[in-house]
C-alpha cells in the first residue's frame, strides 16, 4: 500500500498563505482608510491653540462657497513648520517667517494622509515617506513623486484655500 503525500482533508499551503496575504492587505486598507481621525492628534503636537485640526472651518453656516471660508490664521501654522487639515485633505506649511505654502495631504506613494509636520517635513505614517515642507519634494521613504501644491491665498492674517 502507497502512502499518499497529501493530506486527506483541509486547505492546501497555497490556500492559507493567499488567505494570509489578503487578510494582511485588508488591514494596511484600513490603516490608511482611517487617517481623518488621527490627524486632530497630530496637529495638536504643532503647537497650535484651541483651534486645533481645523475642523471648525467646515462646521460653519454651510456656505455656498466653502473654498472662501478660512482654512486658518497665520498664527496657527508654525515657522518652520505645519499643520495638516484632514477634513480638506490640505497641509499648509511655513518654511520661513511669512513664507505660507500648501501641499495636498494625500501620500504620492500609496494615497495614504500625512499625519504630521515635523523637524523640517510633512511625515506619512502608512510607509514612512517624508516630505519637503518647503516644495512638497520627497526627502525619504518609498515616495518617488512630490506632493502636489496646493492654492492658497494669504489675506491679513486669513488663509484661504484658493
Amino acid at each position: 500500500m502507497t502512502a499518499s503525500l497529501r493530506p486527506a482533508s483541509g486547505p492546501a499551503r497555497r490556500t492559507v498563505v493567499a488567505a494570509a496575504g489578503a487578510a494582511g492587505l485588508a488591514v494596511a486598507l484600513t490603516a490608511c482608510g482611517s487617517s481623518d481621525d488621527d490627524a486632530s492628534s497630530s496637529s495638536a503636537d504643532s503647537g497650535s491653540g484651541s483651534s486645533g485640526s481645523g475642523d471648525d472651518v467646515g462646521s460653519g453656516g454651510g456656505d455656498a462657497a466653502a473654498g472662501a471660508e478660512p482654512l486658518a490664521s497665520t498664527a496657527d501654522i508654525p515657522e518652520g513648520g505645519g499643520k495638516v487639515f484632514a477634513d480638506r485633505k490640505v497641509v499648509v506649511t511655513q518654511p520661513t517667517a511669512g513664507e505660507f505654502k500648501a501641499f495636498s495631504a494625500t501620500c504620492t506613494h500609496q494615497g495614504c494622509a500625512v499625519k504630521s509636520v515635523a523637524d523640517g517635513v510633512i511625515n506619512c505614517p502608512c510607509h514612512n515617506s517624508n516630505f519637503s515642507i518647503a516644495d512638497g519634494s520627497v526627502k525619504g521613504g518609498p515616495a518617488t513623486k512630490p506632493l502636489p501644491a496646493v492654492e492658497i491665498t494669504v489675506s491679513g492674517d486669513s488663509i484661504t484655500l484658493a
